[in-house]
């Protein structure tokens, strides 16, 4: 089943029967819905590294990708770190144990902040996608076959980043689209050095890799400001479906078909910022669309449905210069109507109500570890993980903590990969392992 037929059934479903019966693939980084959330319940609030796993596998290397989840089949992208290689590896779910593990490429890293293997790959049941942050793109079947292979940064292009370049692809309605967010001019030596460096947005034909349409996409931020590690994300509002890209100081809306752009929004950085590199993905729901300014700057509600080029009437909300609302990485959660904002900079988790911006409750998160990654919503909680790969699992109606645990190793930090669910099951990838924790 193609993911297009795979998430109308799902919302459909959603309508007609309780969610109690339902068991959803996780099938991207945000998961079924693109907004970080599933309807599945049933799931662990307590367990530890001795109890409550259902099994465990170690890890080659660190890595800020996140397990998916199709069926019976987990597919997660690592590093080898003693063999300075790319690898795609599939598990299989009911027992832990490696289907396959493939080399996708040589060489790991270029800074010390992230490797080339932070994007999460994506399926749509008929085959798996792993893209890397050296450009490397590779289809595979869920045998571990290779489709075909192709590599953006030769076919576009050197990538005109800072650090390491980390947005995930997306699969919707039979086209993988990957953003490329980049500088105009190369920075340390890498871009185009004989001229300007193009951003654009990309779809491509997932069963024969070949690109279906590129557009460009014109950005007046300027320095680090035009770079994004975001990722693009599916939004429906008022029976439109349009695909929401954030980068280069600008909120931006593209027809899924055409590749156009419906709408952009971009006052937030009137005196152009040069160092507003966006990690945060924009996320959607209830007719409004987060954006996140960086570092300790706020977050913005964008009315959903726009045309054309949207000014300051546009935002229905933005949250204080000194607010717990502020996100510098973390992508925030859509969930049971409401939007949970973790933020790494304030060390707290909102719940918010989106149409007003009113808090309904903040929880401070505990330890002293930063929280990067992004958080999940499923069965009435929500499960974030930090640097040193302790997870904590907040009720997600009152804000309670409900349960801490530590699932990394001592020493370990930098932990960023964001929990998967699927098959009431919960995946957990730390520094050196990737655990499938389970009721029973």
């Amino acid at each position: 089943m193609k993911f297009s037929t795979y998430i109308v059934v799902v919302l459909a479903f959603h309508c007609l029967v309780p969610s109690a019966l339902q068991a959803a693939n996780w099938p991207q980084w945000r998961g079924p819905f693109s907004n970080g959330s599933t309807d599945e319940v049933g799931l662990p609030s307590t367990w530890s590294k001795s109890e409550g796993v259902k099994w465990s596998l170690d890890m080659s290397g660190p890595s800020a990708s996140t397990a998916i989840v199709w069926d019976d089949s987990v597919f997660i992208s690592t590093a080898d770190t003693s063999t300075k290689t790319l690898q795609a590896i599939c598990v299989d779910r009911q027992t832990g144990k490696l289907r396959w593990q493939k080399q996708t490429g040589v060489g790991i890293e270029r800074d010390d902040r992230s490797n080339f293997s932070s994007p999460s790959p994506v399926t749509d049941g008929e085959r798996v996608i792993f893209f890397y942050g050296n450009g490397q793109l590779v289809a595979m079947d869920f045998g571990g076959n290779e489709i075909w292979s192709r590599n953006i940064q030769k076919d576009y292009g050197e990538f005109a980043f800072q650090w390491t370049f980390s947005s995930s692809p997306l699969l919707y309605d039979g086209k993988l689209y990957l953003q490329v967010l980049q500088r105009d001019v190369a920075v340390n030596g890498r871009g185009n050095r004989d001229g300007s460096n193009d951003s654009y947005f990309l779809a491509i034909d997932p069963v024969t890799g070949k690109t279906l349409w590129r557009q460009i996409r014109p950005s007046q931020a300027v320095a680090e400001s035009r770079e994004s590690f975001t990722t693009p994300v599916v939004f429906e509002h008022g029976g439109r479906t349009e695909l929401l890209v954030i980068g280069g100081d600008d909120l931006t809306g593209f027809d899924p078909i055409t590749g156009k752009e419906l709408w952009r929004w971009g006052t937030w950085n009137p005196n152009r910022i040069g160092h507003w590199r966006l990690v945060p993905s924009a996320v959607g729901g209830d007719g409004i669309i987060l954006a996140c300014a960086p570092k300790r700057d706020p977050i913005y509600a964008i009315k959903a449905g726009g045309d054309g080029l949207l000014t300051d009437s546009a935002i229905a909300w933005k949250s204080g210069n000194q607010s717990v609302l502020s996100s510098d990485v973390p992508t925030p959660l859509f969930y049971e109507g409401d939007f949970l904002i973790l933020s790494d900079v304030r060390g707290s988790l909102s719940r918010v109500e989106p149409k007003t911006g009113k808090i309904e409750w903040t929880t401070e998160m505990p330890g002293r570890k930063k929280y990067e990654a992004s958080p999940t919503g499923a069965d009435g909680k929500v499960y974030c993980m930090n640097f040193g790969g302790d997870v904590v699992v907040v009720n997600a109606g009152d804000g309670k903590i409900v349960h801490q645990t530590a699932m990394g190793e001592p020493g370990d930090d930098f932990t960023r990969s964001s929990i998967a669910v699927s098959h009431g099951q919960l995946f957990i990838r730390t520094n050196s392992k990737l655990f499938c924790v389970a009721k029973d």
